[in-house]
């Protein structure tokens, strides 16, 4: 990084390119740039691509750090509030995320005393004023699914039809195949997991998925809903074949392993 800075530093110099204060329209597509560098940099952190660990905890931090630094000098912005609110809420969850050993705990297992109530209440009432007052976003939209998620005092109690509702509305002005992975587990909370997988059939033509190892698990958990505990079974193997990050793929392999070992007699 230090090098393409060096560089750009030469060549802004060579060429004698002016410095000048954008465009309205400039402004709004660096800012919307800037904050999708930073979305990806949590999401690196809160769940590592690859490697022998769940977390990346120095890039969370940085990722929040920074995306404060931009809510400081941009208070009215509603997009710059809602990536902040995302992150505090969905940061909030992380020493429940983890066991001892590293092993991946899913959400609806967690254990929500030990989220952090603090960095939950900054994340709702930033998404809160946000969502009243300013233009509705992409950004708003994922901090309000994960403040319902924050809000709920156990994994039974949450308020699926709004999050529905909600992953409804960002997919209209955010369409995306990572949207409709997670509004297709939504939809199965509320409506049962056939409504959920027929969700996931187009992106089984979608070439950013087909070998992506979350709609596998998705699809997996699904048909476990459903019954179909062989499909089940495929999908988790298949799933922690794809993916790279060695505690995911561990909590498959387990997945997979329960569905097939006889349950113990008591």
């Amino acid at each position: 990084m230090a090098q393409r800075i060096s560089r750009a530093k030469q060549t802004i110099r060579s060429s004698s390119i002016g410095f000048a204060e954008p465009s309205l329209d400039e402004r709004h597509e660096r800012l919307q740039v800037v904050l999708h560098v930073l979305y990806l940099i949590f999401n690196e952190g809160y769940t590592a691509t690859s490697g022998t660990a769940l977390l990346r905890t120095e890039l969370t931090a940085e990722a929040i750090r920074l995306t404060r630094s931009v809510y400081a000098v941009l208070l009215d912005h509603g997009e710059v509030a809602g990536l902040l609110a995302l992150m505090l809420l969905t940061d909030a969850r992380r020493p429940s995320r983890t066991q001892d050993d590293g092993a991946l705990i899913p959400l609806d297992k967690q254990d929500r005393s030990r989220w952090d109530r603090r960095a939950i209440d900054e994340g709702v009432a930033l998404i809160t004023n946000a969502l009243a007052t300013a233009h509705l976003g992409p950004y708003q939209l994922q901090a309000a699914i994960a403040a319902v998620h924050s809000e709920a005092p156990t994994s039974d109690a949450t308020d699926w039809p709004q999050i529905v509702a909600l992953y409804g509305l960002l997919g209209g002005l955010a369409p995306n195949p990572m949207v409709t992975l997670n509004q297709a587990v939504a939809v199965a909370m509320v409506d049962g997991p056939s409504a959920g997988l027929a969700m996931l059939e187009p992106l089984d033509s979608d070439e950013r998925m087909v070998r992506h190892h979350r709609l596998h698990a998705v699809r997996a958990y699904l048909l476990e809903m459903s019954g179909d505990l062989d499909g089940a079974r495929a999908g988790y193997r298949t799933a922690s074949r794809l993916t790279t990050s060695i505690p995911e793929k561990r909590y498959l392999e387990a997945r997979a392993k329960r569905l097939t070992e006889p349950e113990p007699l008591n």
